[in-house]
Formats: C-alpha cells, sequence, structure tokens
C-alpha cells in the first residue's frame, strides 16, 4: 500500500494517476473526503487526517510500505513558518510511529542552503527532520511550477503586461509542470531500490525567461505581452493584493532575492536531474482555456 499525503494538489493526482496505472493500491490522505471523490472512482482507499492531526496521520499511514508526504503551505498565516514547522512535526511523529518502509518527499530547489532563502528554509527544515527518522529516504526537489503563472495569465492577456518577480525578465531560470513532479515521484515509489538518502532535483525539459513566458502568453492570446519587472518595493503588496498573508508574502519575497541572485538551482554536485516532458506553451495553454 502506497500512501500519499496531499493527495488532492496537481502533484499528488498525477502521482496517484500513475500508480493506479500501473495497478499498485493507493491510499489516499486527504483533509475532506468530499474533495476526493474522483480518487474513490479510481479504486483509492481514502484516508482522511488534518494535516496538523498528528493521530489521525498515524492511522492514515500505518501498514503504508511507503509515504509520499509534502511540505503544507499557510498561505494565510501570519506565522507562516512556525505553522508550516508545527505541521512538519506533526507528519514526521505520524512516520515516526507507523515506520514505513521508505518516505518520499517533494522539496523544493534550494533546500540545500541554510539561510536567506524565505519560505524555502521551511523544505530545508523537512528534508532535515525526515532525515532523522532512519528510513530510506528520497527527497524530490522540484523547480517553480509552470502552473504558478496562471495567477497573472488573466491579467496579463487584458493588459498586455507581465510582471514578473524574476529580475532581469531575461534571465532563464527551472520550472516544471507540477504534473511531471508527481510522474517522477510515482517512478520511485514504484521501485523496490531503496537507499538511506536520494536527492533528484526535477525540472521541465528546458528552462525558460519572463520574456519566453510573455512572448508565449502573446503568441497564445493573439496580442503583445510585455514582461516587466515588478520593482523590489511592491512585491510584498502585490503578493498580499493576490491574497497571501503579510507574513507568507515576505517569506516568498525573501526566496525570490535568492532566485534573483541565482541561489536557488541544483545543488551542485548532489543528486541528479529529472526532467518532465511538458512544455511551458502546453500549461499556458491549458490556464488560459481555464481563465
Amino acid at each position: 500500500m502506497l500512501a500519499i499525503l496531499g493527495a488532492t494538489g496537481k502533484i499528488g493526482r498525477s502521482t496517484i494517476g500513475e500508480l493506479r496505472r500501473s495497478g499498485a493500491p493507493v491510499r489516499a490522505i486527504v483533509r475532506n473526503s468530499e474533495a476526493a471523490r474522483d480518487l474513490q472512482a479510481v479504486d483509492c482507499e481514502i484516508a482522511v487526517a488534518d494535516i496538523g492531526d498528528g493521530a489521525a496521520l498515524r492511522r492514515a499511514m500505518q501498514g503504508a510500505t511507503a509515504v509520499q508526504v509534502i511540505c503544507p503551505a499557510s498561505g494565510r498565516a501570519e506565522d507562516a513558518s512556525t505553522e508550516m514547522r508545527a505541521a512538519i512535526a506533526a507528519i514526521v511523529g505520524a512516520l515516526d510511529a507507523a515506520r514505513p518502509q521508505s518516505v518520499l518527499a517533494i522539496s523544493d530547489y534550494g533546500a540545500h542552503l541554510a539561510s536567506g532563502t524565505g519560505i524555502t528554509l521551511t523544505f530545508r527544515h523537512l528534508e532535515d527532520e525526515l532525515a532523522k527518522l532512519g528510513i530510506p529516504l528520497t527527497v524530490l526537489r522540484s523547480a517553480e511550477h509552470m502552473q504558478n503563472w496562471g495567477r497573472l495569465v488573466k491579467r496579463a492577456v487584458q493588459s498586455g503586461v507581465l510582471p514578473s518577480l524574476h529580475h532581469p525578465v531575461t534571465k532563464r531560470f527551472p520550472t516544471v509542470s507540477a504534473a511531471d513532479v508527481g510522474l517522477v515521484a510515482a517512478e520511485f515509489l514504484l521501485s523496490e531500490e531503496q537507499m538511506p538518502l536520494r536527492i533528484v532535483h526535477v525540472e521541465g525539459p528546458e528552462r525558460y525567461s519572463t520574456e519566453d513566458v510573455a512572448g508565449i502568453l502573446g503568441e497564445l492570446a493573439g496580442r503583445r505581452i510585455t514582461a516587466q519587472e515588478l520593482p523590489r518595493p511592491a512585491w510584498v503588496p502585490a503578493l498580499v493584493g493576490g491574497g497571501l498573508s503579510t507574513g507568507y508574502a515576505e517569506l516568498v519575497a525573501t526566496m525570490f532575492d535568492a532566485h534573483n541572485a541565482g541561489r536557488i538551482d541544483v545543488e551542485a554536485g548532489v543528486g541528479d536531474t529529472r526532467s518532465g516532458k511538458t512544455q511551458l506553451r502546453q500549461v499556458l495553454a491549458a490556464l488560459m482555456a481555464d481563465g
């Protein structure tokens, strides 16, 4: 039995779809069973557990041979770092009680850095805490998700301007479709090979700049769209305006400072890198269709 935490998210759903196509038994761990009806339709066992409820998580993980975990996001929490660390403690405690044969963690590019990376430091903490368990651990460090542009697609098409926290807009950065991360995760969950610690970086088939994103959006929309650097003082207000708490927005802004300084990337000389197959154009076209 393979247990998937965060089963209703983009990565979780992709992992589960691939596992079920391979005939593997899957237990989807969800906060709300109503949101998992489609997972029940593909013969997933459903376990309901809030991310901060250690006892419920232990029950949900019990008897699983492998567990996929993801760092919980608290985008509306003012003290997001503290809240997310508390959730990580609950997850790690549940894993320690359940003692599966292996764990696969979805992490982030830059998680090897010990300071100055904002929200990415939470992924560093997740990796550190999981490593203490002594359970064979695979860490998938994901590049920025292509789907994150969905927050700006409609605005860019309407205004002709794509604002960006990536500076300069000509700088190419690693990015990946969330679904491709799930497919790579499924591959490792299905593998019988176990290692004390395995680190894998996952990004798309090529790297893009914000200018590339604007150009592709413009072609899809049939109009010129210009990439524009959002001034640093405007970052936090813009993120808060998009629905994040001030505390979380400040952590994201610090992460982009590190990104723009060239610090958020593959950890040199560590692990290997897998490339997803989904091109940015495919994702942007789907985001436009959904919008």
